[in-house]
């Protein structure tokens, strides 16, 4: 399978509307990505595709010593980036804090990640919102939420 790439199209007024992302209307702002510093691209993939169950959507090389990688959480309108070589999104890898994931079940959704082999700590109430928290490999850490009337 070939590696996704982001198509711009030339004719932009001939695109036709995708229900799953709407057009950006006036007044606006639309957060679709989020930077998450990492020191190894391909073990991200991993973990974040393999692990977590993130969509590979981009993964490209424009030009020589950059790479631009984008993975999106199943059912999210808000994806992740993973870059080298792009010298406006350098961070230091593990600097990412508090990452929200909302999920519909906490316990089943725990439950699948640890399946996969990632580190989950028990789920915590927080004056009834639940919460419970992980890391990536470098350390950027996330949190599944769960909202009982969302």
């Amino acid at each position: 399978m070939p590696d996704p790439v982001t198509e711009i199209p030339a004719d932009p007024t001939a695109v036709v509307g995708d229900p799953a992302h709407p057009p950006v209307l006036p007044g606006a702002y639309l957060l679709e990505l989020v930077p998450v510093p990492v020191t190894d691209i391909d073990r991200a993939i991993g973990f974040y595709r393999d692990a977590l169950g993130f969509v590979l959507d981009v993964d490209v090389r424009p030009v020589d010593g950059v790479r631009i990688v984008q993975l999106t959480p199943p059912g999210s309108a808000c994806s992740i980036s993973l870059t080298e070589g792009v010298q406006a999104m350098v961070m230091s890898p593990g600097t990412v804090r508090g990452l929200h994931l909302v999920v519909a079940d906490i316990e089943q959704a725990r439950a699948q990640l640890v399946e996969r082999g990632v580190e989950v700590g028990a789920v915590e109430d927080m004056g009834g919102v639940f919460y419970a928290y992980f890391a990536d490999p470098d350390g950027n850490t996330w949190c599944l939420q769960h909202m009982p009337w969302r």
